[in-house]
C-alpha cells in the first residue's frame, strides 16, 4: 500500500474548492517560488538535528540519527520551522490511505469533499490515485490544488478518480515563470488546456506581486486563455502577503485594492465571468 508524507490536515476549509472541505497538505515541492508562504513544505527533513534543541516541550527527539515528532507534546510554536535552514519540517507524518480515510470519516457528515494540496501533491500521484478511489466510495468529491508541473493530462488512472483541479499559473511569460519558480510553465499551460477540455479544471489562481512580476501581462493573457476555453472557470486573483515568506528572497508589498480591482476589470473585460479577489 502506498504511503504519503503528510505535512498537515485541516478538517474544515472553505477556500480550497466548493463547499466545506477537508484539506490535506503533502510534503515536498519541485518549485522554489520566491514568494512561497510555506517554504517548510518544499523539502523533506534531512535529520540535521538543529531543530531538536529548539523544541521547548521535547516534542522533537532523536531515535538513532532520525528526528522524530511526538504530536501530543507539540504546542505549535513553530520554533523548529523558524530554525530550519533546509526548507523542511520535522512535523510530518507518513500515512497510509486507510489512516487518512479514518480522518475523513471523522468529519464526513460536515464536508462535501477533500482537496489535496502541498507542497506539490502531483509528485505523489500514485498515492492520490489510491486515496481518491477510496474517497469516492464515501460519496464525496476529490480535488487537487496543484502547480501543474507534472503531466496530469497523461495520468489516466488519476483522471478517472479526480473530480477537479485548481491550478496555480504564477506567470504567463515563461522566462518570468522560470525566474520565479525555477521551472518552465510549458507543462502548466498544457495541463490547463487539456484538463479544461475534459471538464476537470475548477479554477486558476494567480498571486499578484508588485515590483516583482508583470502582473498585468499574466492576468491579461491568462484571462484571455480562460475565455477561449471556458469562461465559467473561476479566475482567482490572490494578493501577495508577506506572511511566512523568506524575506531574504523577496522585497515586495501587499498590492493595493486599486491594483486588484484594475486587474479584475481587465479579466472581466477579456470575458472571464467568475473573477474573485482574495
Amino acid at each position: 500500500m502506498n504511503k504519503a508524507l503528510v505535512n498537515k490536515i485541516i478538517p474544515f476549509s472553505s477556500v480550497d474548492g466548493p463547499g466545506n472541505r477537508l484539506s490535506l497538505f503533502l510534503q515536498g515541492c519541485n518549485f522554489n517560488c520566491l514568494y512561497c508562504h510555506n517554504p517548510e513544505t518544499i523539502n523533506r527533513c534531512v535529520n540535521c538535528k538543529d531543530c531538536v534543541k529548539s523544541c521547548p516541550t521535547g516534542a522533537l527527539y532523536l531515535e538513532g540519527n532520525k528526528v522524530l515528532w511526538n504530536s501530543s507534546l507539540c504546542i505549535k510554536c513553530d520554533e523548529c520551522i523558524k530554525i530550519c535552514t533546509h526548507n523542511a519540517s520535522p512535523k510530518t507524518t507518513l500515512m497510509t490511505v486507510n489512516e487518512i480515510i479514518e480522518k475523513i470519516k471523522s468529519v464526513l457528515p460536515f464536508i462535501s469533499g477533500i482537496t489535496v494540496s502541498g507542497g506539490e501533491c502531483s509528485l505523489q500521484s500514485d498515492f492520490l490515485v489510491e486515496l481518491f478511489a477510496e474517497v469516492k466510495k464515501l460519496g464525496i468529491t476529490c480535488f487537487m490544488d496543484t502547480n501543474a508541473s507534472t503531466p496530469i493530462y497523461n495520468n489516466q488512472e488519476l483522471l478517472k478518480v479526480l473530480d477537479k483541479a485548481m491550478i496555480d499559473l504564477k506567470a504567463y511569460d515563461n522566462a518570468e515563470h522560470l525566474s520565479l519558480t525555477g521551472m518552465s510553465n510549458e507543462t502548466v499551460l498544457r495541463n490547463i488546456k487539456i484538463l479544461a477540455s475534459l471538464n476537470k479544471l475548477y479554477e486558476i489562481r494567480t498571486v499578484i506581486v508588485p515590483d516583482l512580476l508583470n502582473n498585468r501581462h499574466t492576468v491579461d493573457m491568462t484571462s484571455k486563455l480562460i475565455s477561449s476555453i471556458d469562461n465559467n472557470i473561476i479566475y482567482k486573483l490572490i494578493k501577495y502577503r508577506p506572511l511566512g515568506v523568506r524575506e531574504n528572497l523577496i522585497n515586495s508589498t501587499v498590492p493595493s485594492m486599486d491594483l486588484m480591482n484594475s486587474l479584475s476589470s481587465l479579466a472581466k473585460k477579456n470575458g472571464c465571468k467568475n473573477v474573485i479577489i482574495l
